[in-house]
Formats: C-alpha cells, structure tokens, sequence
C-alpha cells in the first residue's frame, strides 16, 4: 500500500487481536453481555473475535454505512443508512454489546444503538476498535460516545480485511 498522508495507521491482524483482547477485559470488567452485534460490514469482523473472547454465542448483525465506497478517504452521505433492521431478531430484555470496527464521527455506531435500543434491550453497550480522532467533529467527544475504545488514531485507519 503507498504511503497516504490521510492514513493514521495500517493495523496488523496481531493489532486487531490486541485490540479486540483490550476492549475484551474492560467488557467483561462490566459483565458478559448476552448478545453481541456487530455492524456490517466491518465491525463483523471483530465482533466475532469479541464474541469468542467473552464466550457469546449469540450474535447478530445489522447493515448500517455512512461510507459510500471502499478506500481511504472515501465519501460519506450525510446520514447513515441502514437495511433489514429485522436482521436483528428479538433484543427484548438482554444485555447487548454493538460493535463496529472503526468510529469517525460515532453516527454509524449511534444509529445502530437506536436501531437496538428500539427492540427493548435491558442493557446497551457500544464497542469501537478505532476511532478516527481527525473526524470527530461535533457532539460529546468519543470516550464519552463510545462505551469501550480499542484505541484512539489521527487520520483513516486501514484494517487487515480492507488490504487489497
């Protein structure tokens, strides 16, 4: 991959293991959640890693994108857009962990926690492995937004999964 000035960093696979390994205690610290989703496409990815880490075996998925296509710097629509909401199942009264690889401004993540929080959990929680500090812009900052942070980057992060 050539170098790229909007690139804060080009994550291994070992860097997402300490990541999820990270965001793994600090979750289990607050208690295993019940249920765990994670946001499509990406945050599947550690999700999954999540879910085995705190041995949950329910686990969901829901399409939320705010990015238009794939690569660094790609474009973004104004909101998020999400499909088939009922992907979700039923939440009613569990405790939920929402997971998404990477949060520029938290709207992605938050859609997908209204989306959640609209099926009548008894607990939600939110995940991010990274957070693009360079487009954090508005709002609460992102420890504030974001239950439980792999770790915090200035500028476009690259996951294994997006090498091409």
């Amino acid at each position: 991959m050539a170098a790229d000035p909007r690139v804060g960093a080009v994550l291994s696979w070992g860097d997402v293991e300490a990541l999820t390994g990270s965001v793994a205690e600090r979750v289990w610290a607050d208690g295993a959640p019940e249920a765990v989703v994670g946001v499509l496409r990406g945050g599947m990815v550690p999700a999954t890693l999540l879910a085995h880490r705190l041995g949950v075996r329910d686990m969901r998925a829901v399409e939320v994108t705010r990015t238009t296509a794939d690569g660094v710097g790609a474009a973004k629509a104004p909101e998020p857009q999400y499909r088939n909401p009922a992907s979700l199942g039923v939440l009613t009264g569990l405790d939920v962990l929402v997971v998404d690889d990477i949060a520029g401004s938290g709207a992605t993540l938050n859609r997908a926690r209204r989306l959640v929080r609209a099926l009548g959990p008894s607990r939600i929680r939110t995940a991010a492995m990274a957070v693009n500090r360079d487009n954090w812009s508005t709002g609460p900052g992102p420890e504030e937004a974001i239950d439980y942070i792999g770790e915090l980057y200035e500028g476009w992060v690259v996951f294994p999964w997006e090498m091409h």
